[in-house]
């Protein structure tokens, strides 16, 4: 299969046979982009809210757990059945569906008596957002025309990238000013006016295949997820030698070996056809995408104790400090289609991901207790415009590598590619942090109480909690936890430039020529000159 992918051809019309014009074009992308933006939003918003739930529900920290992770899990695990499933019978009824149920469940989390109603308010909003998030995105790269797709999907890059560091913003000054119940009235009112404006503005459309959908391999591919996803979010929990944990990545890794197998030998009629990862343009977005989204949640996993724990911030502050990040990773992702048209989507890529590499070794060589929030801010915002360079050309090659016909498909693979790298960014960095700070604050406690101690070894946030019991040695005890902080974030920044350049020298060999499409395994089952995608009827 070649490596050089042919130019895309324009967008095919769309309801009502005529081409939209620039304002309708503009509505779509608003549409779109505020369904994406409830959705992201609804991943990490519950997080600035974990002690209040503990308390009301009288939940375990595991429970509290599962009520925040079970929406990514369900989310991951449907993502390509759903996206598959919404280019079938149409992109609109789809998306209009998703944000109904998801709208509904938001609500019916805000209410919930117990945390048993809450996990099952959120499984229904993780299934919703499903349905919603790879839509999203096929509706711009089936709707937009060639000239202007780039810039479109740059905008849903930048908000799928900064729209959780904004939403968790958001959410913890609701519950500053308000009550944690209220976090969920973002993203239901951003689900709300999506639904309005995707009934007035997003056009209908959907495949038209004659080949049976590939159920098989959306039930094995919802096996996959489910169990290799749930393994990197309990790992660090239960322990990554805890019989469930095994369990979990055993069925997982089984379930995914066999839906390889099942798509290579369905081929044209598979789910998803395995064989395109040959392309480099699939494969390098895939790729790009899971190392970026990972270091960058990843990151956020050591940013936010640093802000608490070590520069004693609230729970606002320590998201307000994340927003320049954010803002330089939204702004770069709409300007990185112009500066890959002048120099290429790998040349674009690969400046994305060395300037990444460079914040994240700012940040290890500058961070300080002393030096506080500005001897990492540079940092920050390396990473920020790295980042943003990095994700747009990435999202585009991998939606260009598969026909317009499945881009419901495609924007569900670039989906859980995203949700895959930031489960295994928060998994291994996290515990990287948690490994560095234990063996640097053990030769730090020569003359604390022994269960002041033993407690500090937990962790630093246990070691500011535990501090009152040291009496004079209070002080010192938060010192040498602040200061085994440090190295121990040194050591998770330093793993993360190290896979950043990793992937550099793996785009300068691999990376993808250009940005457009495959060929189309489906053209030949189709009438010369039909479409790819029909408007409704």
């Amino acid at each position: 299969m070649s490596n050089d992918q042919p130019p895309q051809a324009a967008a095919p019309p769309v309801a009502g046979g005529d081409a939209p014009d620039a304002r309708q074009l503009r509505a779509i992308l608003i549409a779109v982009s505020t369904a994406l933006m409830a959705v992201i939003a609804s991943v990490s918003g519950l997080n600035v809210a974990q002690p209040h739930m503990a308390v009301e529900f009288d939940a375990s920290q595991t429970t509290v757990l599962w009520i925040i992770n079970v929406y990514t899990l369900a989310l991951a695990a449907l993502l390509l059945p759903l996206g598959a499933v919404g280019d079938r019978l149409g992109r609109k009824p789809m998306l209009v569906a998703g944000l109904v149920v998801f709208a509904a469940a938001g609500v019916a989390a805000a209410l919930a008596p117990s945390a048993a109603v809450m996990i099952g308010a959120r499984v229904a909003a993780g299934i919703s957002a499903a349905m919603i998030m790879p839509i999203t995105l096929a509706v711009i790269t089936s709707t937009f025309p060639e000239e202007e797709r780039g810039k479109a999907i740059g905008v849903w890059t930048g908000v799928a990238g900064g729209g959780g560091i904004l939403g968790m913003f958001l959410s913890a000054l609701l519950v500053d000013v308000a009550d944690w119940r209220w976090l969920f009235a973002l993203p239901v009112v951003l689900a709300a006016a999506a639904l309005a404006m995707a009934l007035a503005s997003v056009p209908n459309s959907r495949e038209r295949s004659a080949r049976p959908f590939d159920t098989v391999g959306a039930l094995v591919s919802t096996a996959a997820v489910t169990g290799l996803i749930f393994v990197l979010q309990e790992g660090p929990e239960r322990g990554w030698t805890d019989p469930v944990t095994l369990a979990g990545l055993a069925a997982g890794v089984a379930a995914a070996v066999v839906f390889v197998v099942w798509e290579l030998r369905r081929r044209d009629a598979a789910l998803l056809d395995v064989r395109l990862f040959r392309e480099r343009g699939l494969a390098g977005g895939s790729v790009t995408l899971l190392v970026v989204f990972g270091v960058q949640a990843g990151i956020a996993v050591v940013l936010f104790p640093f802000f608490q724990a070590v520069l004693g911030w609230s729970g606002l502050l320590s998201t307000a400090a994340m927003m320049p990040m954010a803002v330089m990773m939204m702004v770069t992702s709409g300007l990185a289609p112009r500066s890959a048209a002048r120099i290429g989507a790998r040349a674009t890529m690969a400046v994305g991901v060395a300037l990444s590499t460079l914040g994240l070794a700012l940040m290890a060589l500058l961070v300080s207790v002393d030096g506080g929030y500005l001897s990492i801010l540079p940092g920050m915002l390396a990473m920020g415009v790295g980042m943003g360079l990095a994700m747009t050309p990435s999202t585009e090659a991998i939606t260009g590598s598969l026909p317009r016909a499945g881009q419901g498909l495609a924007s569900a693979l670039n989906d859980v590619t995203r949700e895959f790298g930031t489960a295994l960014g928060v998994a291994l960095l996290g515990a990287l942090l948690a490994t560095g700070y234990r063996g640097a604050v053990d030769g730090r406690l020569d003359g604390i109480p022994e269960g002041a101690a033993d407690t500090a070894r937990e962790g630093i946030a246990n070691a500011v909690e535990a501090a009152p019991r040291a009496g004079d040695r209070a002080q010192d005890l938060v010192h040498a936890a602040q200061q085994s902080f440090v190295e121990g974030w040194q050591q998770s920044l330093w793993a993360g430039a190290a896979v950043m350049a990793a992937l550099l020298v793996y785009l300068l060999a691999r990376g993808p020529k250009t940005t457009g499409p495959g060929p189309d395994p489906a053209a030949p089952d189709h009438e010369p000159g039909s479409p790819d995608t029909v408007p409704a009827r």
